[in-house]
């Protein structure tokens, strides 16, 4: 045994054997590392992705996620959602979207409670959040959607018979509610249109206030064409004689 230790010691004191092994541990050395990058560069890993765009306040939901392979060397952005668990019950920040075949970003991804719900925070000055009520029908099947522009039209019995005609044009919409309040284009558990909220100026607030709570007056919205809506003009009252005959209706204290 102790000829062993000595014939140990002696191999591991020459020169020449310190030489081999430090070759040989520099070699092992880079040959760890040289596979650990080899295999950085080749590994997959599955990453979500939307499917089709997704807007901003809009859920993000299962049917719209899909999952694409890239190699782990080409993540270099920290921001990227990996997995699917971490968009469950997320919505998309107001301000951004998800553009097609693109990836989740964390940043971009919010919950619920994150997204504003306060309509009125943008109205201009002197204007005033209105609404009227509509149906699956008066809104062309939920056709009419956040920041289209609309036209109201009136409908209502006089002692002379019928009276029709436009009442206030170029309103932009703002949110589609359904019976329950939940917003119809970022929930989808919401149901049919139920009512459309815009800002229109102070006195064509209370115009529709008094029309919406005057029984025999009918307001309809009207949805107009693609470039009605990218080219809006100034909300305006376009019939004097509907705006008296709704005032006309009510006693109106100062």
């Amino acid at each position: 045994m102790g000829n062993l230790l000595a014939n140990l010691k002696r191999f591991i004191s020459n020169k020449n054997t310190v030489t081999i092994l430090a070759v040989l541990a520099g070699v092992i050395i880079l040959w760890y590392f040289y596979n650990y990058r080899v295999n950085q560069a080749i590994s997959t890993i599955r990453i979500p992705y939307a499917i089709a765009k997704i807007d901003t306040r809009d859920k993000i939901e299962n049917d719209n996620i899909g999952w694409r392979e890239i190699t782990r060397s080409s993540l270099r952005d920290n921001d990227i959602v990996e997995t699917v668990a971490e968009l469950d019950g997320k919505y998309i920040c107001e301000g951004t979207s998800i553009p097609q075949n693109g990836f989740f970003h964390k940043s971009q991804i919010c919950d619920e409670r994150d997204i504003s719900n306060s309509v009125n925070e943008n109205l201009p000055e002197g204007y005033t959040l209105a609404s009227i009520k509509v149906t699956n029908e008066t809104t062309f099947a939920n056709s009419i959607s956040p920041d289209d522009y609309i036209d109201l039209y009136m409908y209502a019995k006089d002692t002379n018979g019928a009276i029709y005609g436009k009442l206030i044009e170029s309103i932009k919409v703002l949110e589609v509610r359904d019976s329950s309040g939940r917003n119809v284009f970022w929930d989808s558990s919401a149901g049919d249109s139920a009512t459309l909220l815009f800002g229109v100026p102070d006195e064509y607030a209370n115009l529709l206030d008094i029309a919406n709570r005057t029984t025999g007056i009918d307001i309809r919205p009207r949805l107009r064409n693609a470039s009605y809506s990218k080219n809006p003009g100034e909300t305006e009252l376009k019939s004097e004689e509907l705006q008296a005959f709704i005032y006309s209706q009510v006693q109106i204290v100062e």
